[in-house]
């Protein structure tokens, strides 16, 4: 039996034995008289990192642990055991039935509609298994560190190159019969390197898949992350002044996610957004349209349902600037007297639609002179008044072109206005992430700098 068939083999076994702990799970509790929900994910792993060409770390994982929620009536408890033997189990269901006869009610509190659970969920092809060994994932990193070491003369040190490779089995089911799982595998490949001679530069470069044969090869990381470290070397520094602002793709997912942030239902609820009561109104600009796609097939952010069970859907976040929906999970719904979106755990392939072909080059273009972003830090972010400041690092560009590199400069502004003031989004679409958007350019920002 070939390596692949092997693990397969075992995940499928892991899946029965896992199924039948939820299953004896929730038997105790109804039991009991309580209403349940029950998740467990069981993660097998290698993880291998090497530095400067020496192995650092060999990391084997077999992770996992069963929750359980018990509601006796509108009070809840929670409870979790790593082991899954029967009497564990007993103990863990055991203790959330005492958290909650100690709980005040919260009328709030319980599963979400049975009319919302993924009794049927698709199979979104989430699981692919691959050959890979300790001396494969060595080599790999290897590799991948060493093309970016020997890429450019002036990277003269690294932190280091690693390859990740998880495959699991996540199950879920509740008292109203619902029980599914499914298995699911990512593998991952990354490199960070230094350059540069009095002043150091780093960057880095990754590549991530469901499936192993889907990653850049080791070569395209490492000279990649070389590359972006070159670029970077003998910045120069700003006077303070307002000008439009590209942020490059990977940075550009982080606008949308506190976008995300901002219409979350906890945020929501609590009145601790900028979005407050804008269901069906303008955010953006009317040729802005953001969907949320959970169903493609051998996505990173794909699911067949949340984790409460509720079974995902094709949804319009945003059509033509107007907000369709906030992102609910079953008690932030309640709290607002809505029901769940199946954003419980998060969102599900966010897909920003462009407006502009050409790719960052014509994004450069379309903004003439101003800042392109690279790379923003710090935590200036708040999501309750809008406010937005953040150090960044980037590129001074005139008349479309790149013409330095710039660093130890803030960007500044309000989200509310910098979402509403986005001129355009290209299609150069990252996709590594939950949010899947290309190089977005605002009008204006202020830039603080010398």
């Amino acid at each position: 039996m070939k390596t692949t068939e092997n693990q397969t083999a075992l995940l499928k076994a892991q899946e029965q034995e896992l199924r039948q702990a939820v299953s004896v799970a929730l038997e105790m509790a109804q039991k009991a008289g309580a209403d349940a929900e029950v998740g467990v994910t069981k993660v097998n792993g290698l993880s291998v990192s090497t530095r400067l060409q020496e192995i650092e770390n060999v990391e084997f994982t077999n992770d996992g642990a069963l929750g359980i929620s018990v509601y006796l009536g509108q009070q809840k408890g929670n409870a979790s055991t790593s082991d899954l033997s029967e009497s564990a189990i007993k103990n863990a269901v055991d203790a959330a039935l005492a958290i909650a006869k100690y709980t005040s009610p919260d009328d709030c509190a319980g599963l979400a509609e049975k009319e919302l659970m993924a009794f049927h969920a698709p199979d979104l092809e989430l699981y692919h298994p691959a050959e890979i060994d300790v001396e494969k994932a060595m080599e790999l990193a290897f590799q991948t560190e060493k093309a970016a070491l020997e890429a450019d003369k002036r990277i003269i040190n690294s932190n280091g190159a690693s390859f990740n490779s998880h495959c699991g089995v996540r199950v879920y089911g509740n008292t109203y019969g619902m029980l599914q799982s499914y298995l699911s595998s990512r593998y991952s490949l990354s490199c960070s390197v230094i350059g540069g001679e009095d002043a150091l530069e780093n960057d880095y470069e990754y590549t991530v898949s469901r499936e192993f044969e889907k990653l850049h090869s080791p070569i395209w990381v490492g000279e990649n992350a070389a590359q972006k470290v070159v670029k970077r070397l003998n910045p120069q520094k700003l006077t303070t002044r307002e000008v439009p602002v590209i942020f490059l793709n990977d940075v550009a997912t982080g606008i949308i996610s506190h976008f995300a942030a901002a219409i979350s239902g906890g945020s929501l609820y609590r009145k601790s957004s900028f979005l407050l009561d804008h269901l069906g109104k303008a955010v953006l600009p009317s040729w802005f349209n953001l969907s949320e796609r959970p169903h493609l097939l051998r996505r990173l952010a794909s699911t067949p349902f949340d984790s409460e069970g509720v079974r995902t859907q094709d949804l319009e976040i945003v059509q033509n600037g107007v907000l369709q929906t906030y992102l609910l999970t079953h008690y932030s719904g309640k709290k607002m007297g809505m029901k769940s979106t199946g954003h419980a755990g998060g969102i599900h392939n966010w897909l920003v639609q462009p407006n502009l072909t050409g790719g960052l080059t014509a994004l450069l273009r379309e903004m003439g002179t101003g800042l392109l972003v690279t790379d923003v830090m710090g935590q200036g972010v708040n999501i309750v008044t809008g406010d937005y400041s953040r150090g960044a690092s980037g590129f001074w560009v005139e008349n479309g072109e790149i013409q330095y590199p710039v660093a130890e400069i803030t960007i500044a502004g309000q989200l509310p206005d910098m979402l509403k003031n986005m001129a355009a989004v290209a299609d150069d679409i990252e996709t590594r992430s939950n949010i899947q958007t290309g190089s977005i350019l605002l009008e204006k920002m202020k830039v603080s700098g010398n």
